[in-house]
């Protein structure tokens, strides 16, 4: 075989990995997206005000919990489960130096305080009012104090 086909036959395969990944991601959060209301949100593990740390996301509500899935990822388990009462949220500011390259236009970071290591939220205005929502509507008999 001259190496021209076999290039091309190369080039062919890399083209059909990259259009199988792609709808492969794509297929996947439609998958996710289906099992309930979902939003972006980017998580942090770190407390500087930086572009380190942050993994763009999204987040499904469920009824006792919040799933976060990394958005470019094949993993079809969350990343992070944030159970209802267990969420601290605080200190609200607009992203600052390269937060704002790393992050979508127009989210706002909160601290937080959860049971996992993510110190940090990222999200859009009206989310977080949705999340500080269903933060505080926990089911009867749950810790609902903890939203600051």
């Amino acid at each position: 075989m001259p190496l021209t086909t076999s290039l091309l036959w190369v080039l062919v395969v890399c083209v059909l990995l990259l259009v199988g990944t792609i709808a492969s991601l794509v297929l996947r959060r439609a998958w996710i997206i289906r099992q309930g209301v979902c939003f972006d949100l980017c998580v942090n593990v770190e407390t500087e005000h930086s572009a380190k740390g942050w993994m763009l996301g999204f987040a499904v509500y469920g009824s006792s919990e919040l799933l976060w899935y990394r958005a470019f990822s094949l993993a079809p388990l969350p990343k992070y489960r944030f159970a209802r009462g267990t969420v601290l949220i605080d200190n609200r500011r607009y992203p600052e130096g390269v937060e704002r390259v790393a992050l979508h236009d127009g989210h706002v970071v909160v601290e937080t305080t959860s049971p996992t290591n993510v110190k940090q939220f990222a999200l859009h205005p009206d989310d977080l009012t949705t999340l500080l929502s269903w933060l505080e509507s926990s089911p009867p008999g749950l810790d609902v104090d903890n939203v600051l």
